[in-house]
């Protein structure tokens, strides 16, 4: 089973991805985490390592190769990101997950220690660099959904819902094999 969950910035990806990957015992590999990573070896934020991974296209295309080559050759595995829905042609679920902006700032703000307004500031500027390097390097519109199976409201439903739905739909796939 290969299942990849995308989704903006704060709209629970994590949080979904790790739960199922507990539940079935399945390896967990988050882009966002690698991203945050890489940030955190050289003393940046995210908004400030987004900037540069504007103008230095190998930062995303590592991460990227790096999800893709995981994600299409390994079973039993969750991978979590932005573009993973699009990078990981074999998955068996492609899920996306949506909430509005301003709710999404308010987990940032929670998450990050900042008040929500520089969480909305934040987020509105690396979604907008993030959606601009996506076109430019993979032709890929971030706000066409067509690649996914499953697309979940995250402002709708609360994280414990998100994954009773996520994890009806699994069962219902592992049972067909």
């Amino acid at each position: 089973m290969r299942i990849t969950i995308s989704g903006s910035p704060g709209s629970g990806t994590t949080t979904l991805g790790r739960s199922i990957s507990e539940k079935y015992s399945y390896r967990y590999v988050s882009a966002g985490e690698v991203f945050r990573g890489l940030a955190k070896e050289r003393n940046m934020d995210l908004a400030a390592f987004g900037k540069i991974a504007e103008n230095d296209p190998a930062i995303d295309l590592e991460i990227d190769a790096r999800q893709k080559e995981i994600g299409e050759s390994s079973d039993d595995i969750i991978l979590e990101g932005r573009l993973a829905g699009w990078m990981v042609e074999n998955a068996d679920l492609k899920i996306l997950l949506y909430a509005s902006p301003e709710c999404r700032s308010i987990r940032i703000a929670a998450r990050e220690g900042l008040t929500e307004e520089q969480a909305f500031e934040m987020t509105v500027e690396r979604e907008a660099s993030e959606a601009g390097r996506y076109m430019e390097y993979y032709e890929i519109d971030i706000l066409d959904f067509s690649p996914y199976d499953l697309i979940l409201n995250s402002e709708t439903f609360s994280a414990d819902e998100l994954f009773s739905i996520v994890n009806g739909v699994v069962s219902l796939l592992l049972k067909r094999d």
